[in-house]
């Protein structure tokens, strides 16, 4: 039970306040120490105050016995009454003398003090023993009582009487409870001095403490606008009057550069703030607790500078997250469902914030964000940000829009995740469609003279088969079997070779979107060449095939293809004819096209014996309207529009050339593995 009542004393002690506990120990070790002090020294007064009276008592005793002696062997009681009531009465000493009587040898009584009738038995209540020379005894004599003090009255060497001096219990007491609360009253006002100076000197010590605690709970609470002149409570230095305190931009230990002979702030302006009266960065003069203080409040100056910092930033980058042009989009890497939209993604793909928050990324675009997805399969996995150009998004409603969007990782409400932003580019892809289709219809109006060329081959062959049977109808001869079935198979493979041609003609003339498929790169050369083969042999030009079967295929549209592949050999036809008219021959050129694979590109080989490219020209020949041709003989735009729809399906064009000895065109390809 003891162990248990300590344990809890200890508990309920451990549950004070610092205050309180520096002010209950000091307290009690105070009370301890007067408390042993008060017994030491009752003990010690007490016995001295009983031994002086008692000394005191045994002095008056001898002082009646040796001036008594006289009186009793002259029997002159009266003078011997006279002398023991002058010893009573004497000043102060009738308080402490209760009684003086005087016995004969024989014990009978020859003198008393007592105004009343003697008690009997006080004459025996008192012997002195045989030997001794006093005797001290307490007598009780009913309502009171004394220390009787028995002195001896000799006469050399014998005996003649006795003294009885009796010592008033009563007033010894009092005199000793006077002593007592006298001492009592000190010790007590010494413990008040000292309550009153250890709680003080406790809220003294422990206010920083207490300072601190309560800006601990302002700052638990979230409270991080509490003013630090809390913490200089006490002190004749406000934490508001340092200029460092308003300016988070420039924080002290700028303003102390000026202490070094550097007194300019960043803008280059003269400093004439300074911080050396402050107490953020250096600590004052004091004892460990108010080091403690100090340390606390740079600490949480810190805090607030930092936290106003960062809430700028997040002020600053969610107005841009708002108020920002372009769509942006935060993506959780745990699932990939978008956890967060600014209001330009409700305007470009017309859902609401609500229906997007918690929706799948991939619903914006199922097949191009599939490899923005697999990229971040695992956070971290992307050392930086991710572009990806000319991709399809699908708005509300499921209309196509085309988007750039780039793709960095991030830490979202400390969460793994993507941050997205895209831009909208459906027109800029329109009007390159647009400028792509009008380069056909101009490409279509300078093969149109190779184009009929090359229809009114099959028909003229058609019509000299229908002619031929007309003519044996006419002279009603009977046309061979053999005859009539070589006539019909030429007549159809002519009509196949005219639609053909159309068939070409019209699937270059489409208008080409941007969606992309699988393509054989051998197709649009061959669909190209179908166009060309005839009028560039009028031209004496003649194209040399290497195409290699089964290669692998690319990311592409077929169409765009064409475009590419005409823009280059028609460049191809153009540089033959620039060299032949600086050198003033018709010679007979050629145009060679290889397709190979290369690791893992495939790649188109575009080469010719032309006039060939100078450094110069190479590295112009990419940009838009530049042209080496003559005003009237073209715009410039058809390598730059081939160079756009090279890089839009991330292929590659190199050039290999000498002036005087022909150019190549290297056009490469990533290659799309087939799924197993």
């Amino acid at each position: 039970m003891s162990s248990f009542s300590m344990h809890k004393l200890v508990d309920r002690f451990s549950g004070l306040t610092l205050k309180n506990k520096i002010f209950i120990s000091t307290l009690g070790v105070i009370l301890i120490i007067s408390a042993i002090i008060a017994l030491l020294a009752r003990w010690i007064l007490v016995s001295s105050l009983t031994k002086e009276l008692e000394l005191r008592g045994v002095a008056i005793a001898y002082s009646i016995a040796e001036r008594g002696a006289g009186f009793i062997l002259d029997k002159d009681y009266p003078r011997l009454l006279s002398l023991a009531f002058e010893e009573a009465k004497l000043r102060e000493r009738q308080h402490l003398i209760t009684y003086i009587y005087i016995l004969g040898k024989d014990g009978k009584v020859l003198c008393h003090t007592f105004t009343k009738p003697f008690p009997g038995k006080l004459a025996q209540a008192n012997p002195i023993p045989e030997g001794e020379d006093k005797s001290l005894r307490l007598i009780d004599l009913g309502r009171t009582s004394a220390y009787d003090i028995a002195v001896p009255i000799k006469e050399g060497l014998y005996r003649i009487g006795t003294v009885h001096v009796g010592l008033n219990k009563i007033h010894i007491d009092e005199l000793v409870s006077t002593l007592r609360f006298t001492f009592l009253g000190f010790i007590s006002f010494v413990v008040v001095i000292i309550f009153v100076i250890s709680h003080r000197l406790a809220k003294y010590i422990t206010r920083p403490v207490s300072t601190l605690t309560r800006v601990s709970d302002e700052l638990s609470k979230g409270n991080f606008d509490i003013s630090l002149d809390l913490l200089a409570e006490g002190t004749d230095w406000s934490a508001s009057s340092c200029p460092a305190y308003h300016n988070t931009d420039f924080p002290c230990w700028h303003f102390d550069l000026s202490s070094a002979g550097d007194n300019r702030e960043a803008n280059g302006r003269a400093n004439s703030q300074q911080c050396r009266d402050c107490h953020f960065y250096y600590k004052r003069e004091g004892d460990e607790v108010v080091q403690l203080a100090d340390s606390f409040r740079n600490m949480v100056w810190s805090i607030k500078l930092y936290r106003r910092k960062l809430r700028e930033s997040e002020e600053k980058y969610k107005s841009l997250f708002d108020s920002g042009p372009d769509p942006v989009l935060v993506i959780s890497c745990s699932d990939f469902t978008i956890i967060d939209a600014n209001p330009r993604v409700t305007e470009l793909y017309g859902y609401s914030r609500s229906e997007l928050i918690g929706e799948q990324f991939l619903r914006l675009g199922p097949e191009s964000n599939e490899e923005c997805i697999k990229a971040f399969e695992e956070y971290g996995g992307p050392s930086g940000c991710i572009y990806f150009p000319k991709i399809i998004h699908y708005r509300k409603g499921g209309s196509p829009v085309y988007v750039n969007m780039h793709a960095c990782p991030i830490t979202y409400r400390s969460q793994p995740s993507i941050i997205v932003a895209v831009n909208d580019i459906t027109e800029i892809i329109e009007k390159d469609a647009q400028l792509v289709q009008a380069a056909k219809m101009k490409s279509l109006g300078e093969m149109s003279a190779g184009v009929a060329h090359e229809v009114n081959q099959p028909l003229n062959a058609i019509k000299m088969g229908s002619e031929y049977l007309a003519l044996m109808a006419e002279q009603g001869r009977d046309v061979p079997a053999t005859q009539l079935q070589e006539v019909a198979t030429e007549v159809s493979t002519q009509v196949d070779r005219a639609a053909e041609i159309i068939s070409a003609l019209r699937a270059f003339g489409r208008k080409s979107g941007f969606k992309t498929d699988k393509v054989d790169i051998n197709g649009p050369v061959r669909s190209v060449l179908t166009l060309v083969t005839k009028q560039f042999e009028l031209q004496n030009i003649f194209i040399h095939l290497n195409l290699v079967d089964g290669l692998p295929k690319i990311i592409a549209e077929d169409n765009r293809l064409q475009q590419v592949f005409f823009n280059l050999v028609n460049n191809a036809r153009d540089a033959i004819a620039e060299k032949r008219e600086n050198l003033g021959l018709d010679s007979e050129d050629y145009i060679n096209i290889d397709t190979y694979e290369h690791g893992d590109l495939v790649c188109v080989r575009v080469s010719d014996t032309g006039a060939g490219i100078t450094e110069e020209v190479r590295n112009k020949i990419f940009e838009p309207f530049f042209s080496t041709k003559e005003v009237g003989y073209g715009m410039g735009l058809g390598l730059a529009i081939t160079y756009g729809i090279v890089r839009d399906y991330k292929g590659s064009i190199d050039i290999e050339s000498d002036p005087g000895q022909g150019t190549s065109f290297i056009i490469s390809f990533p290659t799309v593995r087939e799924e197993s």
